[in-house]
C-alpha cells in the first residue's frame, strides 16, 4: 500500500516488516494466548502511578465485561494485544492521577462547565471539519490530541515553559499509527496539535463505543447498550474541569467545543449533564457515509487483529448507525429540537462560514472578524484529501443500497437528507 492511499481491498492486512516480525516472535512466545486479566491491569496501573485509590469502583464491572469480551472474541495479534492492554493500563493510570489531584485540589470540581457546543452527527458527515473550525476561536476550549493521549500526567507542565512534553508523546503515537496503517490518515487524520474527540475521556468509566470501533467485542457491545451511561458523562464533565484547571482559557468563562458521533446514542444523558449545550447535528447521505465508516473501522481493526471480516464490521456498524439515528430522533422529539441546530454536509463543503455563523448564533456567540480569519486560514491548511483519497464502496462489504436504505429511511425523511 502506498502512503496516502486508503484502499477498500481487505484481502490481506497491511503489515510493515517490523510489525510482521514482532507478531511472528509474539506467536512463538504465545503472547496472544495470554489473557488480559482485571487484576493484572489494575496492579500494573497502581505500580506505574505509585497510587492505589481510583476514587470509586463503578468502573470495575464495565472493565471486567470488556476484558472478558476481548479475551474470548477479539482475536488480537501479539502487537494488537500489547497495544490494547497498554491503552487500558493508561486509562487506569490517568484515572488514579486525576483522582489524586482532585483530592488535593477540590476546587477543581467548582470550575464551571457551561454552554458547550457539541458537534455530533453520523460519522463522515463533516463533524471533523466543523469541530476544527470552531476550535480556532481562542475563546473556545477544545480537547487537543496531545492532551487526549495523556489527560492526567503525573506532573503538570508549568505554563509558559515551552511546549508540553505530551506533544512529543502524541507525535510519536501519530507516527506509529501512520507506520502501521499508512492509509488511515487519508480516512481520519490524527495530528498531535489538532482537536480530538472527547470519546477518549468517556473511557474513564469504561462505558464507551471506542472498544467496538477498534476490535470485535460483541458481548461488551451488547452489554453496553443496557447500561446507564450517566457515570461516563459525569466522568467527562469532571475531566473537562480537570483539563480546564490544567490549561485555563483566556477569560473567566470558558466555552468548550466537543465532537464525537458517539453522543447521538446518548443525547438524553448528555443533556442531563450539560443541559445548556448547543448540539450541532450534522447530516449527509448515509449511503455514502456508511461504507466510508465501514472502511475506516476495518482498517483500524486490522492493526490489532489478523482475523477481521469486513462484512462483519459493516453488519455491526450498520446496526449501530440505525440505533444512533433512532435514538437521536427520539431525543429530539422529546425536547422538540430545543438546543439543536442542523447542518448539512453539502452546505458545509460548499462554504462552511455561513454554517459556522448559524452555530454561533444558536450558541449566543459573536463571530468576530479575527476569529473568522483564523478559521479561513485553517481551511487552507486542513483541506480535503490532505493525506490522500479514501476509496470505498458498499460492495466491498457485501452490501447494496437495498441493504442500507430501509435502515435509514426514517432518518433521511426526518432531516430531509438528499441522495448524493
Amino acid at each position: 500500500m502506498r502512503a496516502g492511499e486508503a484502499t477498500s481491498a481487505f484481502a490481506k492486512p497491511y503489515r510493515p516488516a517490523a510489525i510482521a516480525l514482532a507478531n511472528r516472535l509474539g506467536r512463538l512466545l504465545r503472547l496472544e494466548r495470554r489473557p488480559i486479566t482485571l487484576d493484572g491491569v489494575l496492579s500494573e496501573a497502581r505500580r506505574k502511578a505509585k497510587m492505589s485509590d481510583f476514587g470509586d469502583d463503578a468502573f470495575l464491572e464495565p472493565l471486567e465485561v470488556l476484558v472478558d469480551s476481548i479475551n474470548r472474541e477479539a482475536a488480537l495479534n501479539p502487537v494488537g494485544r500489547t497495544i490494547i492492554r497498554g491503552r487500558i493500563v493508561g486509562v487506569l493510570v490517568n484515572k488514579l492521577v486525576a483522582h489524586d489531584t482532585i483530592e488535593k485540589h477540590p476546587e477543581i470540581l467548582d470550575i464551571p462547565v457551561e454552554e458547550p457546543i457539541v458537534v455530533a452527527g453520523l460519522a463522515r458527515t463533516g463533524t471533523t471539519m466543523l469541530h476544527r473550525l470552531i476550535a480556532q476561536d481562542p475563546a473556545i476550549r477544545s480537547l487537543a490530541s496531545w492532551e487526549a493521549i495523556n489527560p492526567a500526567p503525573r506532573s503538570a507542565h508549568p505554563p509558559g515553559k515551552g511546549r508540553d512534553p505530551r506533544f512529543a508523546q502524541a507525535a510519536k503515537a501519530a507516527k506509529g499509527l501512520k507506520y502501521m496503517s499508512p492509509g488511515f490518515f487519508a480516512i481520519h487524520p490524527a495530528e498531535p496539535d489538532a482537536p480530538e474527540e472527547e470519546v477518549i475521556l468517556l473511557e474513564q468509566a469504561f462505558l464507551t463505543t471506542t472498544p467496538e470501533a477498534m476490535m470485535n467485542v460483541p458481548t461488551y457491545s451488547k452489554w453496553l447498550e443496557t447500561q446507564d451511561h450517566t457515570p461516563a458523562y459525569r466522568a467527562l464533565r469532571q475531566m473537562m474541569q480537570y483539563l480546564q484547571w490544567q490549561r485555563p482559557g483566556p477569560g473567566q468563562s470558558v466555552r468548550w467545543v466537543l465532537k464525537t458521533p458517539h453522543h447521538q446514542e446518548y443525547f438524553d444523558t448528555l443533556l442531563e449533564l450539560f443541559p445548556d449545550a448547543t448540539i450541532v447535528h450534522t447530516h449527509r447521505d448515509p449511503l455514502k457515509t456508511s461504507p466510508s465508516l465501514f472502511s475506516m473501522l476495518t482498517h483500524l481493526q486490522m492493526i490489532f487483529s489478523d482475523e477481521v471480516d469486513p462484512n462483519r464490521v459493516a453488519s455491526h456498524w450498520l446496526y449501530k448507525i440505525e440505533r444512533m439515528a433512532r435514538r437521536a430522533m427520539a431525543t429530539r422529539e422529546r425536547v422538540r429540537d430545543r438546543g439543536f441546530v442542523d447542518v448539512s454536509y453539502y452546505d458545509l463543503v460548499k462554504d462552511p462560514m455561513p454554517e459556522v455563523r448559524r452555530v454561533y448564533e444558536q450558541a449566543g456567540l459573536e463571530l468576530l472578524p479575527n476569529v473568522r480569519s483564523a478559521m479561513e486560514a485553517s481551511r487552507r491548511v486542513n483541506r480535503q484529501h490532505k493525506y490522500g483519497r479514501h476509496k470505498y464502496a458498499l460492495e466491498d462489504f457485501g452490501m447494496t443500497k437495498d441493504d442500507v436504505e430501509p435502515r435509514i429511511a426514517a432518518y433521511r425523511a426526518r432531516f430531509g437528507v438528499p441522495y448524493e
